[in-house]
């Protein structure tokens, strides 16, 4: 049961987000400001109302008390909402932000400008005052990024923002790599942190049959998440599992589908569109059988809980270290994939990660295994729904074609995945996005003060 001083922290919290989402109408607007968001309804769907599967793995991998797992996916919901007014209130002074604390109670927003720090206490969040906006760490990642094109990531397999250090860090072998990295990048050597380590990620593919779906009968991978393009429906999974045009098999050994697009590397992402007798639906299985289903796909902070389904280990849970992170894999560079603290094994590869009812992404590869632990990254969902043009199957969603991501206007529309920041137009209003997602019919910015703000 959660107690009556979380209850009251919580509706404190959504007091504070709706006098955020009233202070931050432009001061010449001549209509009267919405009313503030009830906690009901800024709430995202699939905050609240998670299995009682995903919430026991929670309770194991993250060490938590009975009861505790969910209320730390309602704080973390609610969380990535103030994360995004924060953001878009502070702009380019805007450093990033992360929770905190046994059941993510705590949220922590930076900022270049210390004069932010009481706007951003009034929020209850934690004020960081930091050296580096998010935009100028962004820039010194973009320079590693064109180096591993390059040069060698052997001894360097991994880089990253870290948004909780203001820096970016490289994971390398030992600091000459670093060093060197750095000198190919043109990057100043003290702007670097660097995490040592012996660790060499790698795709978490299989060739030995069981369970999931296999490819051109041999290697198997983990189905992601359910989709459609155009009618035709299949699945997400990790692009290093086929490539276009391998055929793919089922659990059951019966023909499956073909792999439409995959990419890897450069990204680690692709979708199979399967066949007759196969139906595409919101729901994500584990190896024990347990059944979730999925709402849609916003985007969790850094420091959130999330889980992880796959045919090698069923469900594991752990927590988010940062997004946005490139991998120097024996098969070439990964960027944009999330790291976690979550393990897996080979057969895994292209399994959902989900925190709580949202789709996150597919597994992409990592280091260790489940019975030492180790590290797992997640190529997003969002990025792969953007890249090729699909619509998550949820529990709400279309089957429309989604509007296509270029040149598609401001016009909100469902199927479109908008990034944090986006400006579009509904119903005559201008609104500003608050945390990524694709967008659901029933997720009209009217209707979602957990993913849009008036602007």
């Amino acid at each position: 049961m959660v107690g009556k001083d979380a209850v009251y922290g919580r509706r404190a919290a959504w007091a504070a987000l709706g006098a955020l989402a009233l202070a931050a109408l432009p001061p010449t607007a001549s209509a009267a400001p919405p009313p503030a968001p009830s906690p009901a309804a800024a709430r995202p769907s699939g905050a609240e109302g998670a299995p009682a599967a995903l919430l026991r793995a929670m309770e194991r991998d993250l060490g938590l008390a009975p009861g505790r797992a969910a209320e730390r996916l309602v704080n973390e919901a609610e969380a990535g909402t103030r994360a995004g007014l924060l953001r878009n209130r502070l702009g380019d002074r805007f450093a990033g932000a992360w929770v905190s604390g046994e059941t993510s109670a705590e949220l922590t927003v930076a900022t270049t400008d210390a004069a932010d720090t009481d706007a951003i206490e009034a929020q209850g969040a934690r004020a960081a005052v930091v050296a580096r906006g998010l935009g100028e760490l962004t820039g010194v990642k973009e320079r590693l990024d064109a180096a591993a094109a390059r040069v060698s990531t052997a001894a360097t397999p991994v880089w990253y923002v870290d948004v909780r250090a203001n820096r970016v860090v490289v994971q390398a072998t030992g600091e000459p790599a670093a060093t060197a990295f750095a000198e190919a990048a043109g990057v100043d050597r003290a702007d670097l942190g660097v995490r040592i380590s012996a660790d060499r990620p790698r795709p978490l593919t299989d060739l030995v049959g069981g369970d999931a779906y296999h490819i051109d009968d041999g290697a198997r991978c983990s189905i992601g998440f359910s989709v459609t393009q155009d009618g035709q429906e299949g699945f997400a999974t990790a692009g290093h599992c086929g490539t276009p045009g391998a055929s793919t098999t089922g659990y059951d050994e019966s023909a499956q589908g073909t792999f439409r697009q995959s990419v890897f590397p450069g990204r680690d992402m692709a979708w199979v569109a399967v066949g007759e007798g196969w139906t595409a639906t919101p729901d994500v299985r584990a190896r024990d059988g347990a059944v979730t289903q999925v709402a849609g796909s916003v985007e969790a902070l850094a420091g959130a809980s999330v889980c992880r389904s796959g045919s090698t280990t069923g469900w594991h849970c752990g927590t988010i270290r940062q997004h946005d992170t490139s991998v120097g894999y024996p098969e070439g560079t990964v960027q944009g994939v999330t790291e976690t603290t979550v393990c897996a094994e080979p057969g895994d590869s292209g399994g959902p990660f989900l925190a709580g009812a949202q789709a996150q992404g597919t597994t992409s590869g990592g280091s260790g295994d489940c019975t030492r632990g180790g590290t797992t990254f997640y190529q997003p969902v969002n990025d792969t729904l953007s890249a090729f043009g699909l619509t998550l199957r949820t529990t709400s969603a279309t089957t429309k074609t989604p509007v296509p991501q270029e040149g598609a206007g401001d016009a909100w529309a469902a199927g479109r995945v908008y990034a944090a920041g986006t400006s579009v137009t509904h119903g005559g209003v201008r609104y500003r996005c608050l945390q990524k997602h694709q967008a659901q019919d029933a997720s009209s910015p009217e209707a979602t003060p957990s993913l849009w703000q008036r602007a």
